[in-house]
């Protein structure tokens, strides 16, 4: 496979951008103004990394709510209802990657 490399910074798309559309894992760029959000949702059979780039985020996790910082990562199941709400101007790289049958 040829490697793809994007500069997520040229990215078109608000608040989502994907820069491999079409191509797993599924990968996006997030980009959220100073407390904007993300409804809750959920990415069954997925699991999660998500990497703050810049900024502060509040991901809300199920019953849980975490704060990231830049430089961050967190893991996760994507089974579980998903809420990023920006606490500054940020920029979240995202992988959603399929979980493999049992």
């Amino acid at each position: 496979m040829t490697p793809q490399i994007r500069d997520i910074d040229e990215l078109e798309g608000e608040p989502h951008a994907n820069p491999f559309p079409d191509a797993e894992p599924k990968t996006v760029r997030l980009s959220l103004g100073e407390g904007e959000s993300v409804p809750a949702h959920s990415h069954p059979d997925r699991d999660i990394v998500f990497y703050l780039v810049e900024g502060e985020i509040e991901l809300a996790l199920g019953d849980d709510t975490h704060r990231l910082t830049a430089g961050d990562v967190a893991r996760f199941d994507g089974d579980q209802d998903i809420a990023p709400k920006a606490l500054a101007a940020s920029t979240a790289l995202i992988v959603l990657a399929s979980r493999p049958e049992a």
